[in-house]
């Protein structure tokens, strides 16, 4: 047994010995894993480059440094729980069955355009906010891994701080979310997603985990990153590429979403939805190039050998000269450029006989993030020149905002984007329009206000009254074109002159106007004394003779009874209560029409508009109705005028003010 021990020894102290210099191996290779890992990936191109003067390859579409494969949160990040009605929102668009998920895209660009337009403004006063190099270049880039099935968009905007990345994607007002959800629950259409202030949540339509990476020129560079799973996580950014300032959203697409990973598909997106965004777009895109590459020797020679025995000796000496030349031959090759995607001139600038209706839908949607099939009711482009200079494009949307009376006298926020010189300055600047006519969209671009001034101060310019002038009279005009060229609007006798009357589109345009925005007209004329008359003119009601429909105070004239001198008018509740009042019996019994006034501000209306025209307005159920040339009722009245007095004098001790003398109805 003893003469085996050594062996046994030796033989365990060898395995011992390779297992230990095989682990420092090992150890050793594991160590240059972690170096590797901690520093950053090489990126041959930045994703915010310049598309002039680039010099590139194909490898380009695997620049930023690697996004995490496994889709988990970072370990070391700070994680967070979304605010409860963010995860309620996320759950409708997560569970989603809706087919349009193209609008993702959409909203993702307008969101760089906002912070684009937000870092532009912020310049005007401080120019060392732009940077310079790429950082002043402002433009939105869009880039595909179709490798890692990643679509990545970035911009040179304002970027997010921190606590802006938690604010902005981890909570959300309320009132939005709840007005989101009372909409889809009615309509289910996702569609109108970006008028609630939630667009950036479409991006789960299409992706189950999203990487955020924002630089803002007051904080340093941080990624949010969520799976949508009630949580998300924001770290500091230490291993992608420098950003410089903005911010990058890469979507991690799902199995489902490879469409979106096809150049041709986002081109068409951009087209539709975003052609007048009012910064370039640029695709990160392929392109095959003919391209002059040596032959290979085999070729070369199988070209030789058949050279000769086409041509024989003759062409010997010409042989022998193309010998001295390199072989070379032509094939397709590769490569990447960024391709401009959206290249049409700001409609507003264009000349209004140049621009096709579609174009003008197209853009109404872009400014109304409403991207239904529902065009605008009307719109009106133009430019006004003299002491103060500027173009306008103003729409009027084919429904109201839903929440357009209910903060009526709270909300300052208008609808209109005020340019300066092609400058966007701001679209939260409600001075340009009064409030009743705040559902107007479009925007304002003038050449006479100054860049460099505040917002205040902006305000207390002195060409701001007079733009303001000029947009309430187009904008009024504007109005009563849609009833102008309304069929439905026109008297009997003038229907035939009525423009474009066979026109089934326009049939019935006016009322639609009516029962969304009508209120608005009735509002302007309590507030508005400039105005009064012009929006007395727009103004519709039904009547005991309307059959229905809506009438003008021209068309109540046109029909008013001989003798007749006053607008006989009948406040309530509703329409059918008002048919069975007492009051109107009389009255439609010796034909007079009478107007239903059946909105609550119909009687606060009254007390402004006193009179139209030669005609005052009588309210039926007051005492004192008087119907123009009743000479009975006149003398009944003096008939009973010595009665009446006696019963005055007669209670006079009784606390009562006074005696009348009411007709009897019939």
């Amino acid at each position: 047994m003893r003469k085996w021990a050594v062996p046994s020894v030796l033989l365990l102290l060898c395995l011992l010995s390779l297992i230990s210099d095989q682990g420092q191996k090992l150890h050793a290779k594991a160590e240059d894993d972690s170096d590797s890992l901690l520093d950053p990936p090489k990126v041959e191109e930045k994703l915010g480059a310049v598309p002039n003067g680039l010099s590139t390859d194909s490898d380009v579409v695997k620049r930023e440094s690697e996004s995490i494969s496994r889709k988990t949160l970072r370990n070391t990040a700070e994680k967070f729980e979304f605010q409860a009605e963010v995860s309620r929102l996320m759950d409708i668009i997560i569970n989603s069955l809706y087919s349009n998920k193209d609008i993702f895209l959409r909203e993702l660009i307008s969101n760089a355009s906002d912070a684009l337009d937000k870092i532009r403004f912020l310049s005007l006063t401080d120019k060392e906010v732009l940077g310079e190099g790429d950082n002043a270049k402002l433009d939105i880039q869009i880039k595909l891994d179709k490798e890692k099935k990643i679509l990545s968009i970035r911009d040179r905007g304002i970027g997010m701080t921190k606590e802006d990345l938690i604010k902005n994607l981890g909570t959300i007002a309320k009132s939005g979310t709840s007005a989101f959800v009372e909409k889809m629950q009615t309509s289910g259409d996702l569609n109108l997603i970006g008028q609630f202030g939630v667009g950036f949540y479409s991006v789960y339509l299409v992706a189950d985990y999203v990487e955020v990476i924002s630089k803002h020129n007051e904080d340093k560079q941080y990624v949010w990153e969520s799976k949508a799973d009630g949580a998300f996580a924001i770290s500091e950014d230490t291993w992608n590429e420098p950003l410089g300032r903005g911010t990058e959203i890469r979507l991690h697409l799902r199995e489902e979403a490879g469409e979106y990973l096809e150049e041709s598909k986002l081109k068409d997106l951009v087209k539709k939805y975003s052609e007048f965004i009012n910064f370039p777009i640029y695709l990160w895109a392929s392109k095959e190039v003919d391209v002059e590459v040596p032959a290979d020797e085999d070729e070369s020679s199988d070209e030789a050998e058949s050279s000769s025995s086409d041509d024989g000796e003759s062409e010997k000496s010409e042989d022998e000269d193309a010998e001295d030349k390199p072989k070379t031959k032509t094939i397709k090759e590769t490569t990447y450029e960024w391709e401009l995607l959206n290249d049409v001139k700001a409609i507003w600038l264009r000349n209004p006989k140049e621009v096709t209706e579609e174009e003008y839908t197209k853009f109404y949607h872009s400014l109304a993030k409403d991207f239904g099939d529902e065009k605008p009711l009307a719109w009106s482009h133009f430019t006004a020149e003299g002491d103060v200079e500027f173009k306008a494009v103003l729409f009027v949307p084919p429904k109201a905002p839903h929440d357009l009376y209910e903060s009526y006298y709270n909300a300052n926020k208008a609808n209109l984007r005020l340019y300066v010189r092609r400058v966007f300055i701001s679209d939260e600047f409600d001075e340009l329009l009064p409030k009743y006519l705040n559902f107007l969209m479009g925007l304002v671009d003038s050449d006479t206000l100054p860049l460099n001034v505040s917002r205040e101060m902006l305000q207390q310019h002195s060409s701001l009254k007079t733009i303001k002038k000029k947009l309430i009279r187009k904008a009024l005009d504007m109005i009563r074109k849609i009833a102008d060229e309304d069929p439905d609007e026109a008297n009997d006798k003038d229907k035939k002159d009525v423009e474009n009357s066979s026109d089934d589109e326009k049939k019935g345009q006016y009322a639609k106007f009516w029962n969304e925005f009508g209120k608005s007209i009735k509002l302007g004329i309590i507030e508005d004394s400039v105005n009064r008359n012009r929006l007395a003119k727009l103004l519709r009601f039904e009547t005991t003779k309307s059959d229905g429909k809506l009438t003008s105070l021209d068309q109540y004239i046109s029909r008013m009874k001989s003798g007749q001198k006053d607008i006989f008018y009948i406040t309530g509740p509703n329409k059918e209560q008002l048919e069975k009042s007492p009051f109107l019996e009389r009255l439609k019994k010796k034909g007079y029409e009478v107007i239903y006034f059946t909105d609550p501000v119909d009687e606060y209306l009254m007390q402004y508009l006193m009179d139209y025209g030669d005609q005052k307005f009588q309210n039926v159920s007051k005492e004192g109705l008087k119907m123009g040339k009743d000479s009975k009722a006149k003398e009944l009245k003096e008939s009973f005028k010595d009665l009446t007095k006696w019963w005055k004098s007669a209670l006079a001790s009784e606390n009562v003010d006074d005696v009348k003398n009411q007709q009897p109805f019939g």
